[in-house]
């Protein structure tokens, strides 16, 4: 073990002493579950099923959803395998309420500590422990090395701002990743990054594959649909979907005169509906008319703002949209949201300029014509009156988003492929 890592792993393990003081604050916040908050110790709410156990592991809400098309083909390839999927987020863990097939279990993951993480292992004693994405946690990973569990990373997203982090102590983090059996990076950027590590990084890279281009639809509900459609009746929808802090204030005073000009209906659906109260009240110090849907409230001809403060509606919202804004992409340090789920949808998105997190997505999206980047709040409005005069453009951006969605349907089996082989042996000792 390397001099920083043992000096991470002392400061780690001080700080547990520490660590349910602060899951405290951070549940008076609304960021933990407080009567969860036992498993960001390790401390299992659910009993371990017996037989061979498959972890997944996917930080926040993109990360996590975008496992479960594996999750589903694990269940059904091998269904005497259990399944174990963490995340680390309480909109993730409602998200995947709704969403985690029967017979997988969610918990949250515990701590980088190492007693959280001693507490975790014990009970689960997974089999294979699979990530999605970049959420390494060197106390986590070296535990499960020195226990002999294999691990994959999948859909790796190494930006630029990670990998010049790595430059800083690049022994230790080839000593991390070199741990993992593949590692399949989601695009080509990520990729170059992964192989600049070095050769014993470079030899356990696979081929690429983003999970986040997997997926179905979001869920619809035809009778919610119907419903809001009769209240809007004929007025454009611009929606503003997975909106963070000062998102919903700029993106509602930037389209103020387009609204009042076209008699559009902004429907805001923010990303952590607790915020409700506060952006209310920011709203309508802007002078808007706000209906928010968790109160009942319907939509008239004189709101100007509908707030969608639910979780699992966002399907609806999206085929309601005629515009579609994509939130997380104004502000700093979210890097923007999943476009795909818009997109398989038909429709078309505007984004801000920070989209990091989905840099190869959005790409796509904009060679292919069905995405728009904006810069500030001018251009926002400025792009938003220029597609509401020309319907037509809508209708065709939105075709090319479909098309663009629709295309990529090699990658499940691609990584279902390259994974196959980590799979724990079936219990009678043949290979899986």
């Amino acid at each position: 073990m390397s001099v920083w890592l043992g000096l991470y792993h002392v400061l780690m393990r001080g700080f547990h002493a520490f660590a349910p003081g602060r899951l405290r604050q951070r549940a008076e916040k609304g960021k933990e579950d407080p009567e969860r908050m036992g498993e960001r110790l390790g401390q299992a709410t659910r009993a371990r099923p017996e037989g061979r156990l498959v972890w997944f592991h996917g930080v926040s809400v993109g990360e996590s959803l975008s496992a479960l098309p594996l999750v589903n083909q694990l269940l059904t390839e091998r269904p005497e395998v259990q399944v174990l999927l963490t995340s680390a987020t309480t909109t993730s863990a409602e998200i995947l309420r709704q969403r985690l097939p029967a017979g997988a279990i969610h918990q949250y993951a515990p701590l980088d500590t190492p007693q959280a993480v001693k507490a975790f292992l014990d009970h689960w004693r997974p089999d294979l422990a699979v990530f999605i994405e970049s959420d390494i946690w060197p106390n986590l990973l070296t535990a499960l090395d020195q226990r002999a569990v294999p691990r994959l990373l999948l859909s790796a997203r190494i930006t630029e701002k990670t990998a010049r982090g790595w430059q800083r102590l690049p022994k230790t983090v080839a000593e991390l990743l070199r741990g993992y059996g593949l590692i399949m990076a989601q695009d080509s950027a990520s990729d170059q990054r992964l192989r600049a590590l070095g050769p014993e990084v470079a030899a356990r890279l696979g081929p690429m594959g983003n999970l986040k281009a997997l997926g179905v639809p979001l869920a619809d509900q035809p009778e919610v649909r119907d419903g809001l459609a009769a209240q809007i009746g004929t007025r454009p929808v611009v929606l503003a979907a997975s909106t963070h802090p000062t998102e919903e204030n700029l993106i509602a005073h930037a389209l103020t005169p387009v609204l009042t000009q076209t008699g559009a209906l902004l429907v805001i659906v923010p990303r952590h509906p607790l915020r409700a109260s506060d952006i209310r009240f920011d709203l309508e110090a802007l002078g808007f008319r706000v209906a928010q849907r968790a109160l009942a409230e319907p939509v008239t001809a004189e709101t100007g703002v509908y707030m969608a403060d639910t979780l699992g509606e966002l399907g609806v919202f999206f085929r309601l949209a005629d515009l579609v804004i994509m939130g997380g992409s104004f502000g700093q340090g979210v890097g923007g949201h999943n476009p795909l789920e818009a997109a398989r949808l038909g429709k078309a998105v505007i984004t801000g300029p920070e989209l990091y997190n989905w840099d190869g997505v959005f790409r796509e999206m904009f060679d292919a014509g069905c995405g728009f980047k904006v810069a500030n709040a001018e251009e926002l409005a400025f792009v938003v009156q220029t597609l509401l005069e020309t319907p037509q453009s809508i209708i065709e951006a939105n075709r090319r988003a479909l098309n663009l969605a629709a295309a990529d349907t090699d990658t499940l089996d691609l990584v279902w492929r390259h994974m196959a082989p980590f799979l724990p042996q079936q219990e009678d000792g043949h290979a899986a």
